[in-house]
């Protein structure tokens, strides 16, 4: 206990002299140098803000098919006895080209029954007609026999009256009056029958005229006619096959027009068809109303087909836009026509093959010119561009672009010419953060001159 008294008399003494000595040595050094850090310029890549002209386009995929297509069905039945030798599939035939012939034998009978109809029940007309004159004649007799039977009546009354005539003689001059009458009244009735007669007559001659007709009809539907040229795309029928009526013996595909429908996201579609139009112009927003207007638009169109590294260009046109909205996909689709899709020759004009069906396509919408900013699309930051003030300063800036396509934007308004727009976002991105800019001369170039995919 005595040890450690002494033991803390010893060093307490020596630790408040360290410590005084420590207190003199801080109050009397000087202060220690404050050091400033410099700000830090972070590079970024700029474009000068340029007016330019670009076509709004839009691209889209699609198979084509021919634009109509001709079903040979039966209209009526019967035995085939001609078929076209060219009626194989892949085969084209010309407009007006007959494709079948069903036998005529019974059509020819038919016409020929009907035909005969018609001059029996003419030839009976003719024999009311004589048939009325002579019994108009006939009346006119028993008109004459009537009134010399009505003056024997007379005097026979008279004498019978005076009594120099017998009961019997008189009743005999009646009767034979009354049946003068009924004479003539039968004759009259038979002439009360003619116009009914007549005009059954008529009526028959109608309908035999009507099988006739049909019977022509029939002969002629024997015939299945092309009416376009066509392509064979599948057929059914030989010689000596009975065709049912409504049968399809063959297909043909048109040659003339070919067309591709092409699926478009809905919004793509309206700016792209907004960008063409006057500033405050309307666009109807459903596919009906669209349809209607789709000449007041100024689309433009082509078909490309790519073969290796070649791409074979078709001009095409904007033809209509389906009737609806695909509601799983939320796309509209739209249908270019191709004209002479067989005639056109191609980019050498004359190595290329024509349109044909099942040929998967790409499908480029246009419209007029535009002018505006364009900057690259990834210079776009959730809704907002940046830009570089004339301090080397960020500054960000809420922007909508007017038309999307590609990997640019374009806006008709709301960037001043000659402003320097950030394409490499800085981290952080401090609204006044100091930058180093370094202009990029390639990126926006190369878009340009890209693809035009949405």
């Amino acid at each position: 206990m005595k040890t450690g008294f002494k033991l803390a008399l010893i060093t307490l003494p020596i630790a408040a002299i360290g410590a005084g000595i420590l207190a003199y040595v801080v109050s009397t050094s000087p202060p220690p140098g404050r050091i400033d850090i410099a700000e830090r310029a972070v590079a970024v890549r700029v474009i000068t803000a340029e007016i330019t002209e670009i076509t709004p386009a839009l691209v889209g995929f699609g198979v084509v098919a021919p634009a109509r297509t001709f079903e040979a069905i039966a209209q009526i039945g019967g035995t085939v006895e001609y078929v076209n030798p060219g009626l194989q599939n892949g085969q084209i035939l010309p407009e007006d080209a007959v494709l079948l012939r069903l036998s005529p034998t019974d059509f020819n009978l038919a016409i020929a029954q009907a035909s005969a109809n018609i001059r029996s029940a003419e030839a009976r007309l003719d024999e009311l007609a004589i048939s009325e004159q002579n019994q108009r004649a006939a009346l006119a007799i028993e008109h004459e026999v009537l009134a010399v039977k009505a003056a024997d009546l007379a005097r026979a009354e008279a004498l019978f009256a005076s009594g120099s005539l017998a009961q019997s003689s008189r009743d005999g001059a009646r009767a034979t009056h009354l049946a003068q009458r009924q004479k003539v009244q039968g004759i009259e009735g038979t002439l009360a029958l003619f116009p009914t007669q007549r005009a059954v007559q008529t009526e028959q001659i109608a309908v035999y005229r009507t099988s006739l007709a049909t019977a022509e009809l029939n002969l002629k539907r024997s015939e299945l006619i092309l009416p376009f040229p066509a392509r064979v795309a599948s057929h059914s029928v030989e010689v000596g096959q009975f065709l049912k009526t409504g049968q399809t013996a063959a297909v043909l595909d048109g040659i003339d027009r070919a067309e591709i429908e092409v699926q478009l996201s809905m919004d793509r579609f309206r700016s792209l068809v907004r960008a063409g139009k006057p500033a405050g112009a309307t666009l109807p927003m459903d596919p009906t109303r669209m349809s209607q207007s789709l000449s007041d638009m100024g689309l433009t169109a082509e078909v490309h087909l790519r073969l290796g590294n070649e791409v074979l260009i078709w001009p095409a046109r904007v033809e209509r836009i389906s009737d609806g909205i695909d509601p799983k996909t939320g796309t509209i689709g739209i249908v270019v026509q191709v004209d002479a899709a067989y005639g056109q020759s191609g980019s050498g004009e004359g190595d290329r093959p024509p349109l044909t069906k099942g040929m998967f396509v790409e499908v480029v919408l246009g419209t007029q010119p535009v002018t505006g900013i364009v900057v690259p699309r990834s210079a776009l930051n959730n809704g907002h561009l940046l830009f570089a003030d004339a301090d080397n300063r960020l500054r960000l800036m809420a922007a909508s672009p007017d038309l999307v396509q590609g990997g640019i934007a374009l806006f008709t308004s709301g960037i001043a010419e000659g402003s320097r727009i950030v394409l490499s976002a800085p981290s952080p991105m401090i609204d006044g953060l100091l930058l180093d800019t370094h202009p990029d001369t390639a990126t926006l170039p190369m878009l340009l001159g890209g693809d035009k995919t949405p």
